[in-house]
């Protein structure tokens, strides 16, 4: 028998059924009390000496990571062991998406041209043999941002040829082009989040990101990669968050299009909100509903499947298995995909 169970009152706050896919204003957040945290969501403070020297070196050398600015809950599990994900283009972001902690601007600051430079520095420093970067959505700027990115990676795989590296990149509003340079530059990960289920898109997301486009982005990416570097292998990964009001065949149709669409990684966590200006959280799932979701997820072909309350995008457990997977150059058995044109369209 299932374990998996439906929204409850004991699990969630009450939204009326009507309202549950319609965006939330922040003011309108804020009516909304927060549910209590169950037992298994305790997160510990960041402490401990490698979390000092890590805090030192990005304020030395002016960078962000995701783990300050998403207030990400494994920030202190993961830089006590030496790793951190790194945010480029700056620590604002040009959307607005409702579940996000990361602070926005229609015009952010002008990018560092110092900061691929500044990101290779601190990966040596640190001895990392996987890194992953991130970025803030930078619609401001002509290339999205694109080129720094490929940058960023290129300094990386010429100072150390054999690092790993995982870009977690925004989907540049469906234009392949710039998912393209992406590629081009040599990465091993090209990860982007479809985030929740299709019907909440509207509700979670900013208006300019959308279901379709995220998955016609990460079919591209697995396209260009088979066609422009047949000879190193590149996987594609995306994550989901839990907690929005998503229902479980919502869960396994997004599971089937993320295979059909050519996904092999999928990471699965726990929605945490990260203020009252934010949505709500919906239902705090149990760890057996975490392992349940993660075992139907496995039966779709997934090549690895992270989930747990506090699993997020860039997670070590699912970086282990890539590494592994990488350095061992398994076959590719993935399905191949044609996509071709400027911009993701069916």
């Amino acid at each position: 028998m299932a374990i998996f169970k439906e929204l409850t009152v004991l699990d969630a706050i009450e939204i009326p059924k009507q309202d549950r896919a319609k965006p939330m204003s922040p003011s309108k957040a804020r009516e909304v009390l927060a549910a209590r945290k169950p037992e298994w969501l305790k997160i510990r403070p960041p402490a401990g000496e490698n979390y000092t020297r890590i805090k030192g070196l990005l304020k030395e050398h002016g960078l962000h990571t995701v783990c300050q600015e998403a207030q990400c809950p494994n920030l202190s599990e993961c830089w006590a062991s030496g790793t951190a994900t790194f945010m480029l283009g700056g620590d604002t972001c040009t959307r607005a998406c409702r579940f996000c902690a990361i602070k926005t601007a229609r015009v952010p600051p002008p990018l560092d041209p110092n900061e691929p430079q500044h990101i290779a520095e601190s990966v040596t420093t640190l001895g990392l043999k996987y890194v992953v970067l991130t970025s803030v959505d930078r619609d401001d700027l002509e290339d999205q941002g694109s080129n720094h990115f490929a940058e960023t990676i290129r300094g990386l795989k010429q100072r150390q040829p054999d690092l790993l590296v995982e870009a977690l990149v925004p989907d540049f509003r469906g234009e392949l082009k710039e998912v393209e340079v992406i590629v081009r530059s040599g990465l091993d990960v090209y990860a982007h989040n479809i985030e929740t289920v299709s019907r909440l898109q509207d509700r979670v997301r900013d208006p300019r990101a959308g279901y379709k486009q995220s998955l016609l982005t990460l079919r591209g990416a697995k396209n260009l990669a088979q066609e422009l570097r047949p000879e190193n292998r590149m996987l594609t990964k995306s994550a989901i968050m839990l907690g929005l009001g998503e229902t479980k065949d919502e869960l396994l149709k997004a599971f089937q299009d993320l295979r059909d669409y050519g996904v092999e990684v999928l990471t699965l966590g726990q929605y945490l909100r990260p203020s009252l200006s934010h949505l709500p959280v919906e239902k705090y799932y149990r760890p057996e509903e975490f392992e349940e979701l993660r075992e139907l997820a496995m039966e779709f072909g997934f090549f690895y499947v992270a989930s747990g309350a506090m699993v997020r995008s860039s997670y070590k457990a699912a970086e282990f298995f890539i590494e592994g997977m990488l350095r061992g150059a398994p076959p590719n058995t993935s399905k191949d995909f044609v996509l071709t044109g400027k911009k993701a369209e069916e």
